[in-house]
């Protein structure tokens, strides 16, 4: 049989025999083989075709980076220029109002993506930092600052969360951590191109404004972008939208992946499944085990004390002699150091290995920051070690902690409570965000530096050992492979 000879020998047979010399059994034996060779050239989707729309996706980790820095330089000029000069309360309102509009807007950004997809979810949650920059821009008064500060967070409450679904559910599995890791590194550019602009603050006035001003251009290209980009087919099945989602597939995946593709959907997702999922149901019910593991993910991942390290490094390099603006720019370039490296990892080494040692490293960084605090306060030495181990502890925030639990939980979810999970988790993550951010200074002149940041490395040394007991690796799994896998179908 010409089945069983090497490929080349069949295509020299073919050419040098009449037409009539292969029996049925050779041409089908030889059509099996070419189309064997042809589904291992395109097994896997290209990750071309969804590139451009994870890049758009990616403009609202952006906006959510530069807003949280905008206010950063600017933040004594704005004082003087509103009134409240010396008002250390107005001025960490300012700064918290953010967080607080972020609170509310996350708690209905489920619902929303639920309700009306997630393509108009990023148009929806584009509009208030639209309006809210706008008033921020253009405020004579603390008043207006912080209610356009409130607008705004509540947007930036909303579009995270669905980026992270989004991105999750348009991404071919083989490259899905590596778009993941796009959502950090775009964060980590905002937060540096809102210090960068902030520069010249000091020496033009008036220029806080621009910094605001600035920020509604990139809200505006998401809401004209978002125009151009795919649904999410995940949610398109969902609705019962069969044709529709294959259509999506297409633009995202090719027309070869469409039918491997809604068979995976139908392994476990569910057309015209549109009862509401109700709280109750996360936290008692079949699903509360991954809603525990995820919102234990980004309680973890706060109480780790990353916003206290990024609020109390400038004292730290200024002890130690460096200039704040020096300081910013370090802790900037650790944050995107660490982020290209988990884009580089973490589709080779998984998601999993990547929080262990990222929790690990930020554990033995606080251990650094406790003997630096305990044994060698009085050295000059130590300012420079200290300076050293913050560093390192962004650094390795960056690789693992920082990027890894917003890919992993909209994996980990099943398709029917995604959107409303990722919006109970993220709204844990903003209740601890705002209570560090809020206690860290008064429960430092309490306890001392030592024994609060021994009480950060143990938060991060747990981390590690519930990584390590509840987290599966996702790495190449498809969505319905992972759901399979964490909940067996009844």
């Amino acid at each position: 049989m010409l089945g069983n000879l090497q490929v080349s020998s069949s295509m020299h047979k073919r050419m040098t025999a009449p037409r009539d010399y292969m029996d049925s059994n050779d041409l089908e034996d030889y059509s099996e083989q070419l189309l064997s060779d042809s589904e291992q050239e395109t097994n896997v989707p290209s990750w071309k075709l969804s590139f451009p729309h994870v890049l758009v996706a990616t403009i609202v980790s952006f906006l959510y980076g530069y807003h949280l820095g905008v206010v950063n330089e600017p933040l004594e000029t704005i004082s003087v220029d509103l009134g409240f000069l010396g008002n250390t309360m107005a001025e960490g309102l300012v700064v918290s109002t953010l967080l607080a509009g972020a609170f509310v807007g996350s708690l209905i950004s489920g619902w929303i993506a639920d309700e009306v997809g997630r393509r108009r979810t990023f148009q929806l949650c584009a509009l208030p930092m639209l309006v809210g920059g706008s008033l921020c821009a253009t405020t004579k008064n603390l008043a207006g600052m912080l209610l356009g500060r409130f607008i705004v967070g509540t947007g930036l409450g909303v579009g995270p969360p669905v980026a992270s679904l989004y991105v999750t559910e348009i991404s071919p599995a083989h490259v899905r951590g590596t778009y993941g890791s796009f959502i950090q590194i775009a964060t980590c550019l905002g937060l540096m191109g809102a210090l960068l602009i902030g520069i010249p603050v000091t020496s033009t006035v008036g220029w806080w404004r621009i910094c605001f001003w600035i920020s509604t251009i990139p809200a505006a290209i998401l809401v004209l972008a978002m125009m151009f980009c795919a649904e999410s087919p995940h949610w398109l099945y969902k609705q019962g939208r069969s044709s529709e989602a294959e259509a999506e597939f297409q633009k995202l995946l090719g027309g070869l992946h469409v039918k491997d593709a809604m068979a995976e959907l139908s392994k476990t997702d569910r057309g015209d499944e549109n009862d509401s999922v109700k709280i109750a149901e996360l936290l008692y019910g079949r699903h509360s085990r991954v809603v525990f593991i995820g919102s234990t993910l980004f309680a973890l991942q706060q109480l780790s004390g990353i916003n206290a390290v990024f609020y109390f490094s400038s004292t730290v390099f200024r002890r130690a002699g460096v200039s704040s603006n020096l300081a910013n720019g370090l802790v900037g370039i650790a944050n995107l150091v660490g982020s290209i490296i988990a884009l580089v990892l973490i589709d080779k080494l998984g998601r999993r290995v990547l929080l262990l040692w990222s929790f690990f490293g930020m554990a033995v960084s606080m251990a650094l920051q406790v003997l630096t605090a305990a044994l060698f306060s009085s050295s000059s030495g130590s300012f420079y070690l200290s300076t050293a181990s913050m560093l390192l502890f962004v650094l390795t925030f960056a690789t693992g902690a920082g990027p890894v639990p917003s890919l992993l939980l909209p994996e980990i979810f099943p398709c029917r409570i995604r959107a409303k999970a990722m919006a109970f988790c993220m709204s844990v993550h903003w209740v601890l965000n705002f209570l560090v951010g809020l206690m860290f200074l008064r429960l430092l002149d309490q306890f001392g530096p030592a024994l609060l940041y021994s009480i950060f490395c143990t938060f991060c040394l747990l981390a590690v050992v519930f990584v390590k007991r509840n987290v599966m690796e996702t790495k190449g799994k498809s969505l319905q492979e992972i759901e399979i896998a964490l909940l067996p179908q009844e």
